[in-house]
């Protein structure tokens, strides 16, 4: 008899892991094309849609453009770099299940918000790229909180493979990027993986 996982547990895993791929793939699949719809939409309305609905930095009315300059782009080729880091950090915050997506992806959200309407720059910010840098920050840091050596592996390839991104979080003097929209999401990605660290087992006590 051999010492582990039951096969019942081990096909149990397998199918679980399988689901989440797959709910991952069709979730940022669909997330993806609704952005491309909305690009569409927006260029056949010479992008009008980003002074109605990009965020404006301490204006009263930003507040709610929080929820949703990043659903619009500057233009196709915005898009088209923020698409494939989006995909895949994405789908693989999504393996960890549905509760872990949805907190990284709120906390990448409003964190990137917040921080465009407190210290943002003049003018209209736009795009998804604070949810990249969100996502990716959650990818580097959960590894070592939960002392997973495949997902500090991960953590390791991601940083070796996309690190230089990193550097969007410092201030450019280039006016057309959101350093602060990097900043506030890869922020809100790490509050999000401190929230969902394992919490530390109780020692029982027995008392004689």
């Amino acid at each position: 008899m051999v010492l582990g996982m039951p096969e019942g547990s081990k096909e149990e895993a397998k199918e679980s892991l399988a689901g989440r791929a797959k709910g991952g793939l069709l979730f940022m699949g669909g997330f993806v094309i609704l952005l491309y719809v909305i690009e569409i939409l927006n260029t056949l309305m010479r992008h009008g849609l980003n002074s109605t609905f990009g965020l404006r930095p301490r204006s009263t009315d930003g507040v709610l453009d929080i929820l949703t300059f990043p659903l619009l782009h500057a233009n196709l080729n915005h898009l088209l770099s923020n698409t494939l880091p989006l995909i895949i950090f994405g789908f693989l915050v999504f393996l960890a299940g549905l509760r872990v997506f949805i907190t990284a992806l709120a906390f990448s959200w409003l964190g990137s918000g917040l921080t465009v309407w407190l210290i943002g720059g003049g003018g209209v910010t736009v795009g998804a790229s604070g949810l990249v840098f969100g996502f990716f920050a959650f990818l580097l840091v959960r590894g070592f909180f939960n002392r997973n050596w495949w997902q500090i592996l991960l953590s390791v390839v991601l940083f070796m493979a996309y690190g230089s991104i990193l550097f969007g979080v410092l201030p450019t003097v280039l006016g057309y990027i959101s350093w602060q929209a990097h900043l506030g999401g890869a922020v809100g990605g790490v509050i999000a993986a401190i929230l969902l660290r394992p919490k530390p087992a109780l020692t029982q006590v027995s008392r004689s």
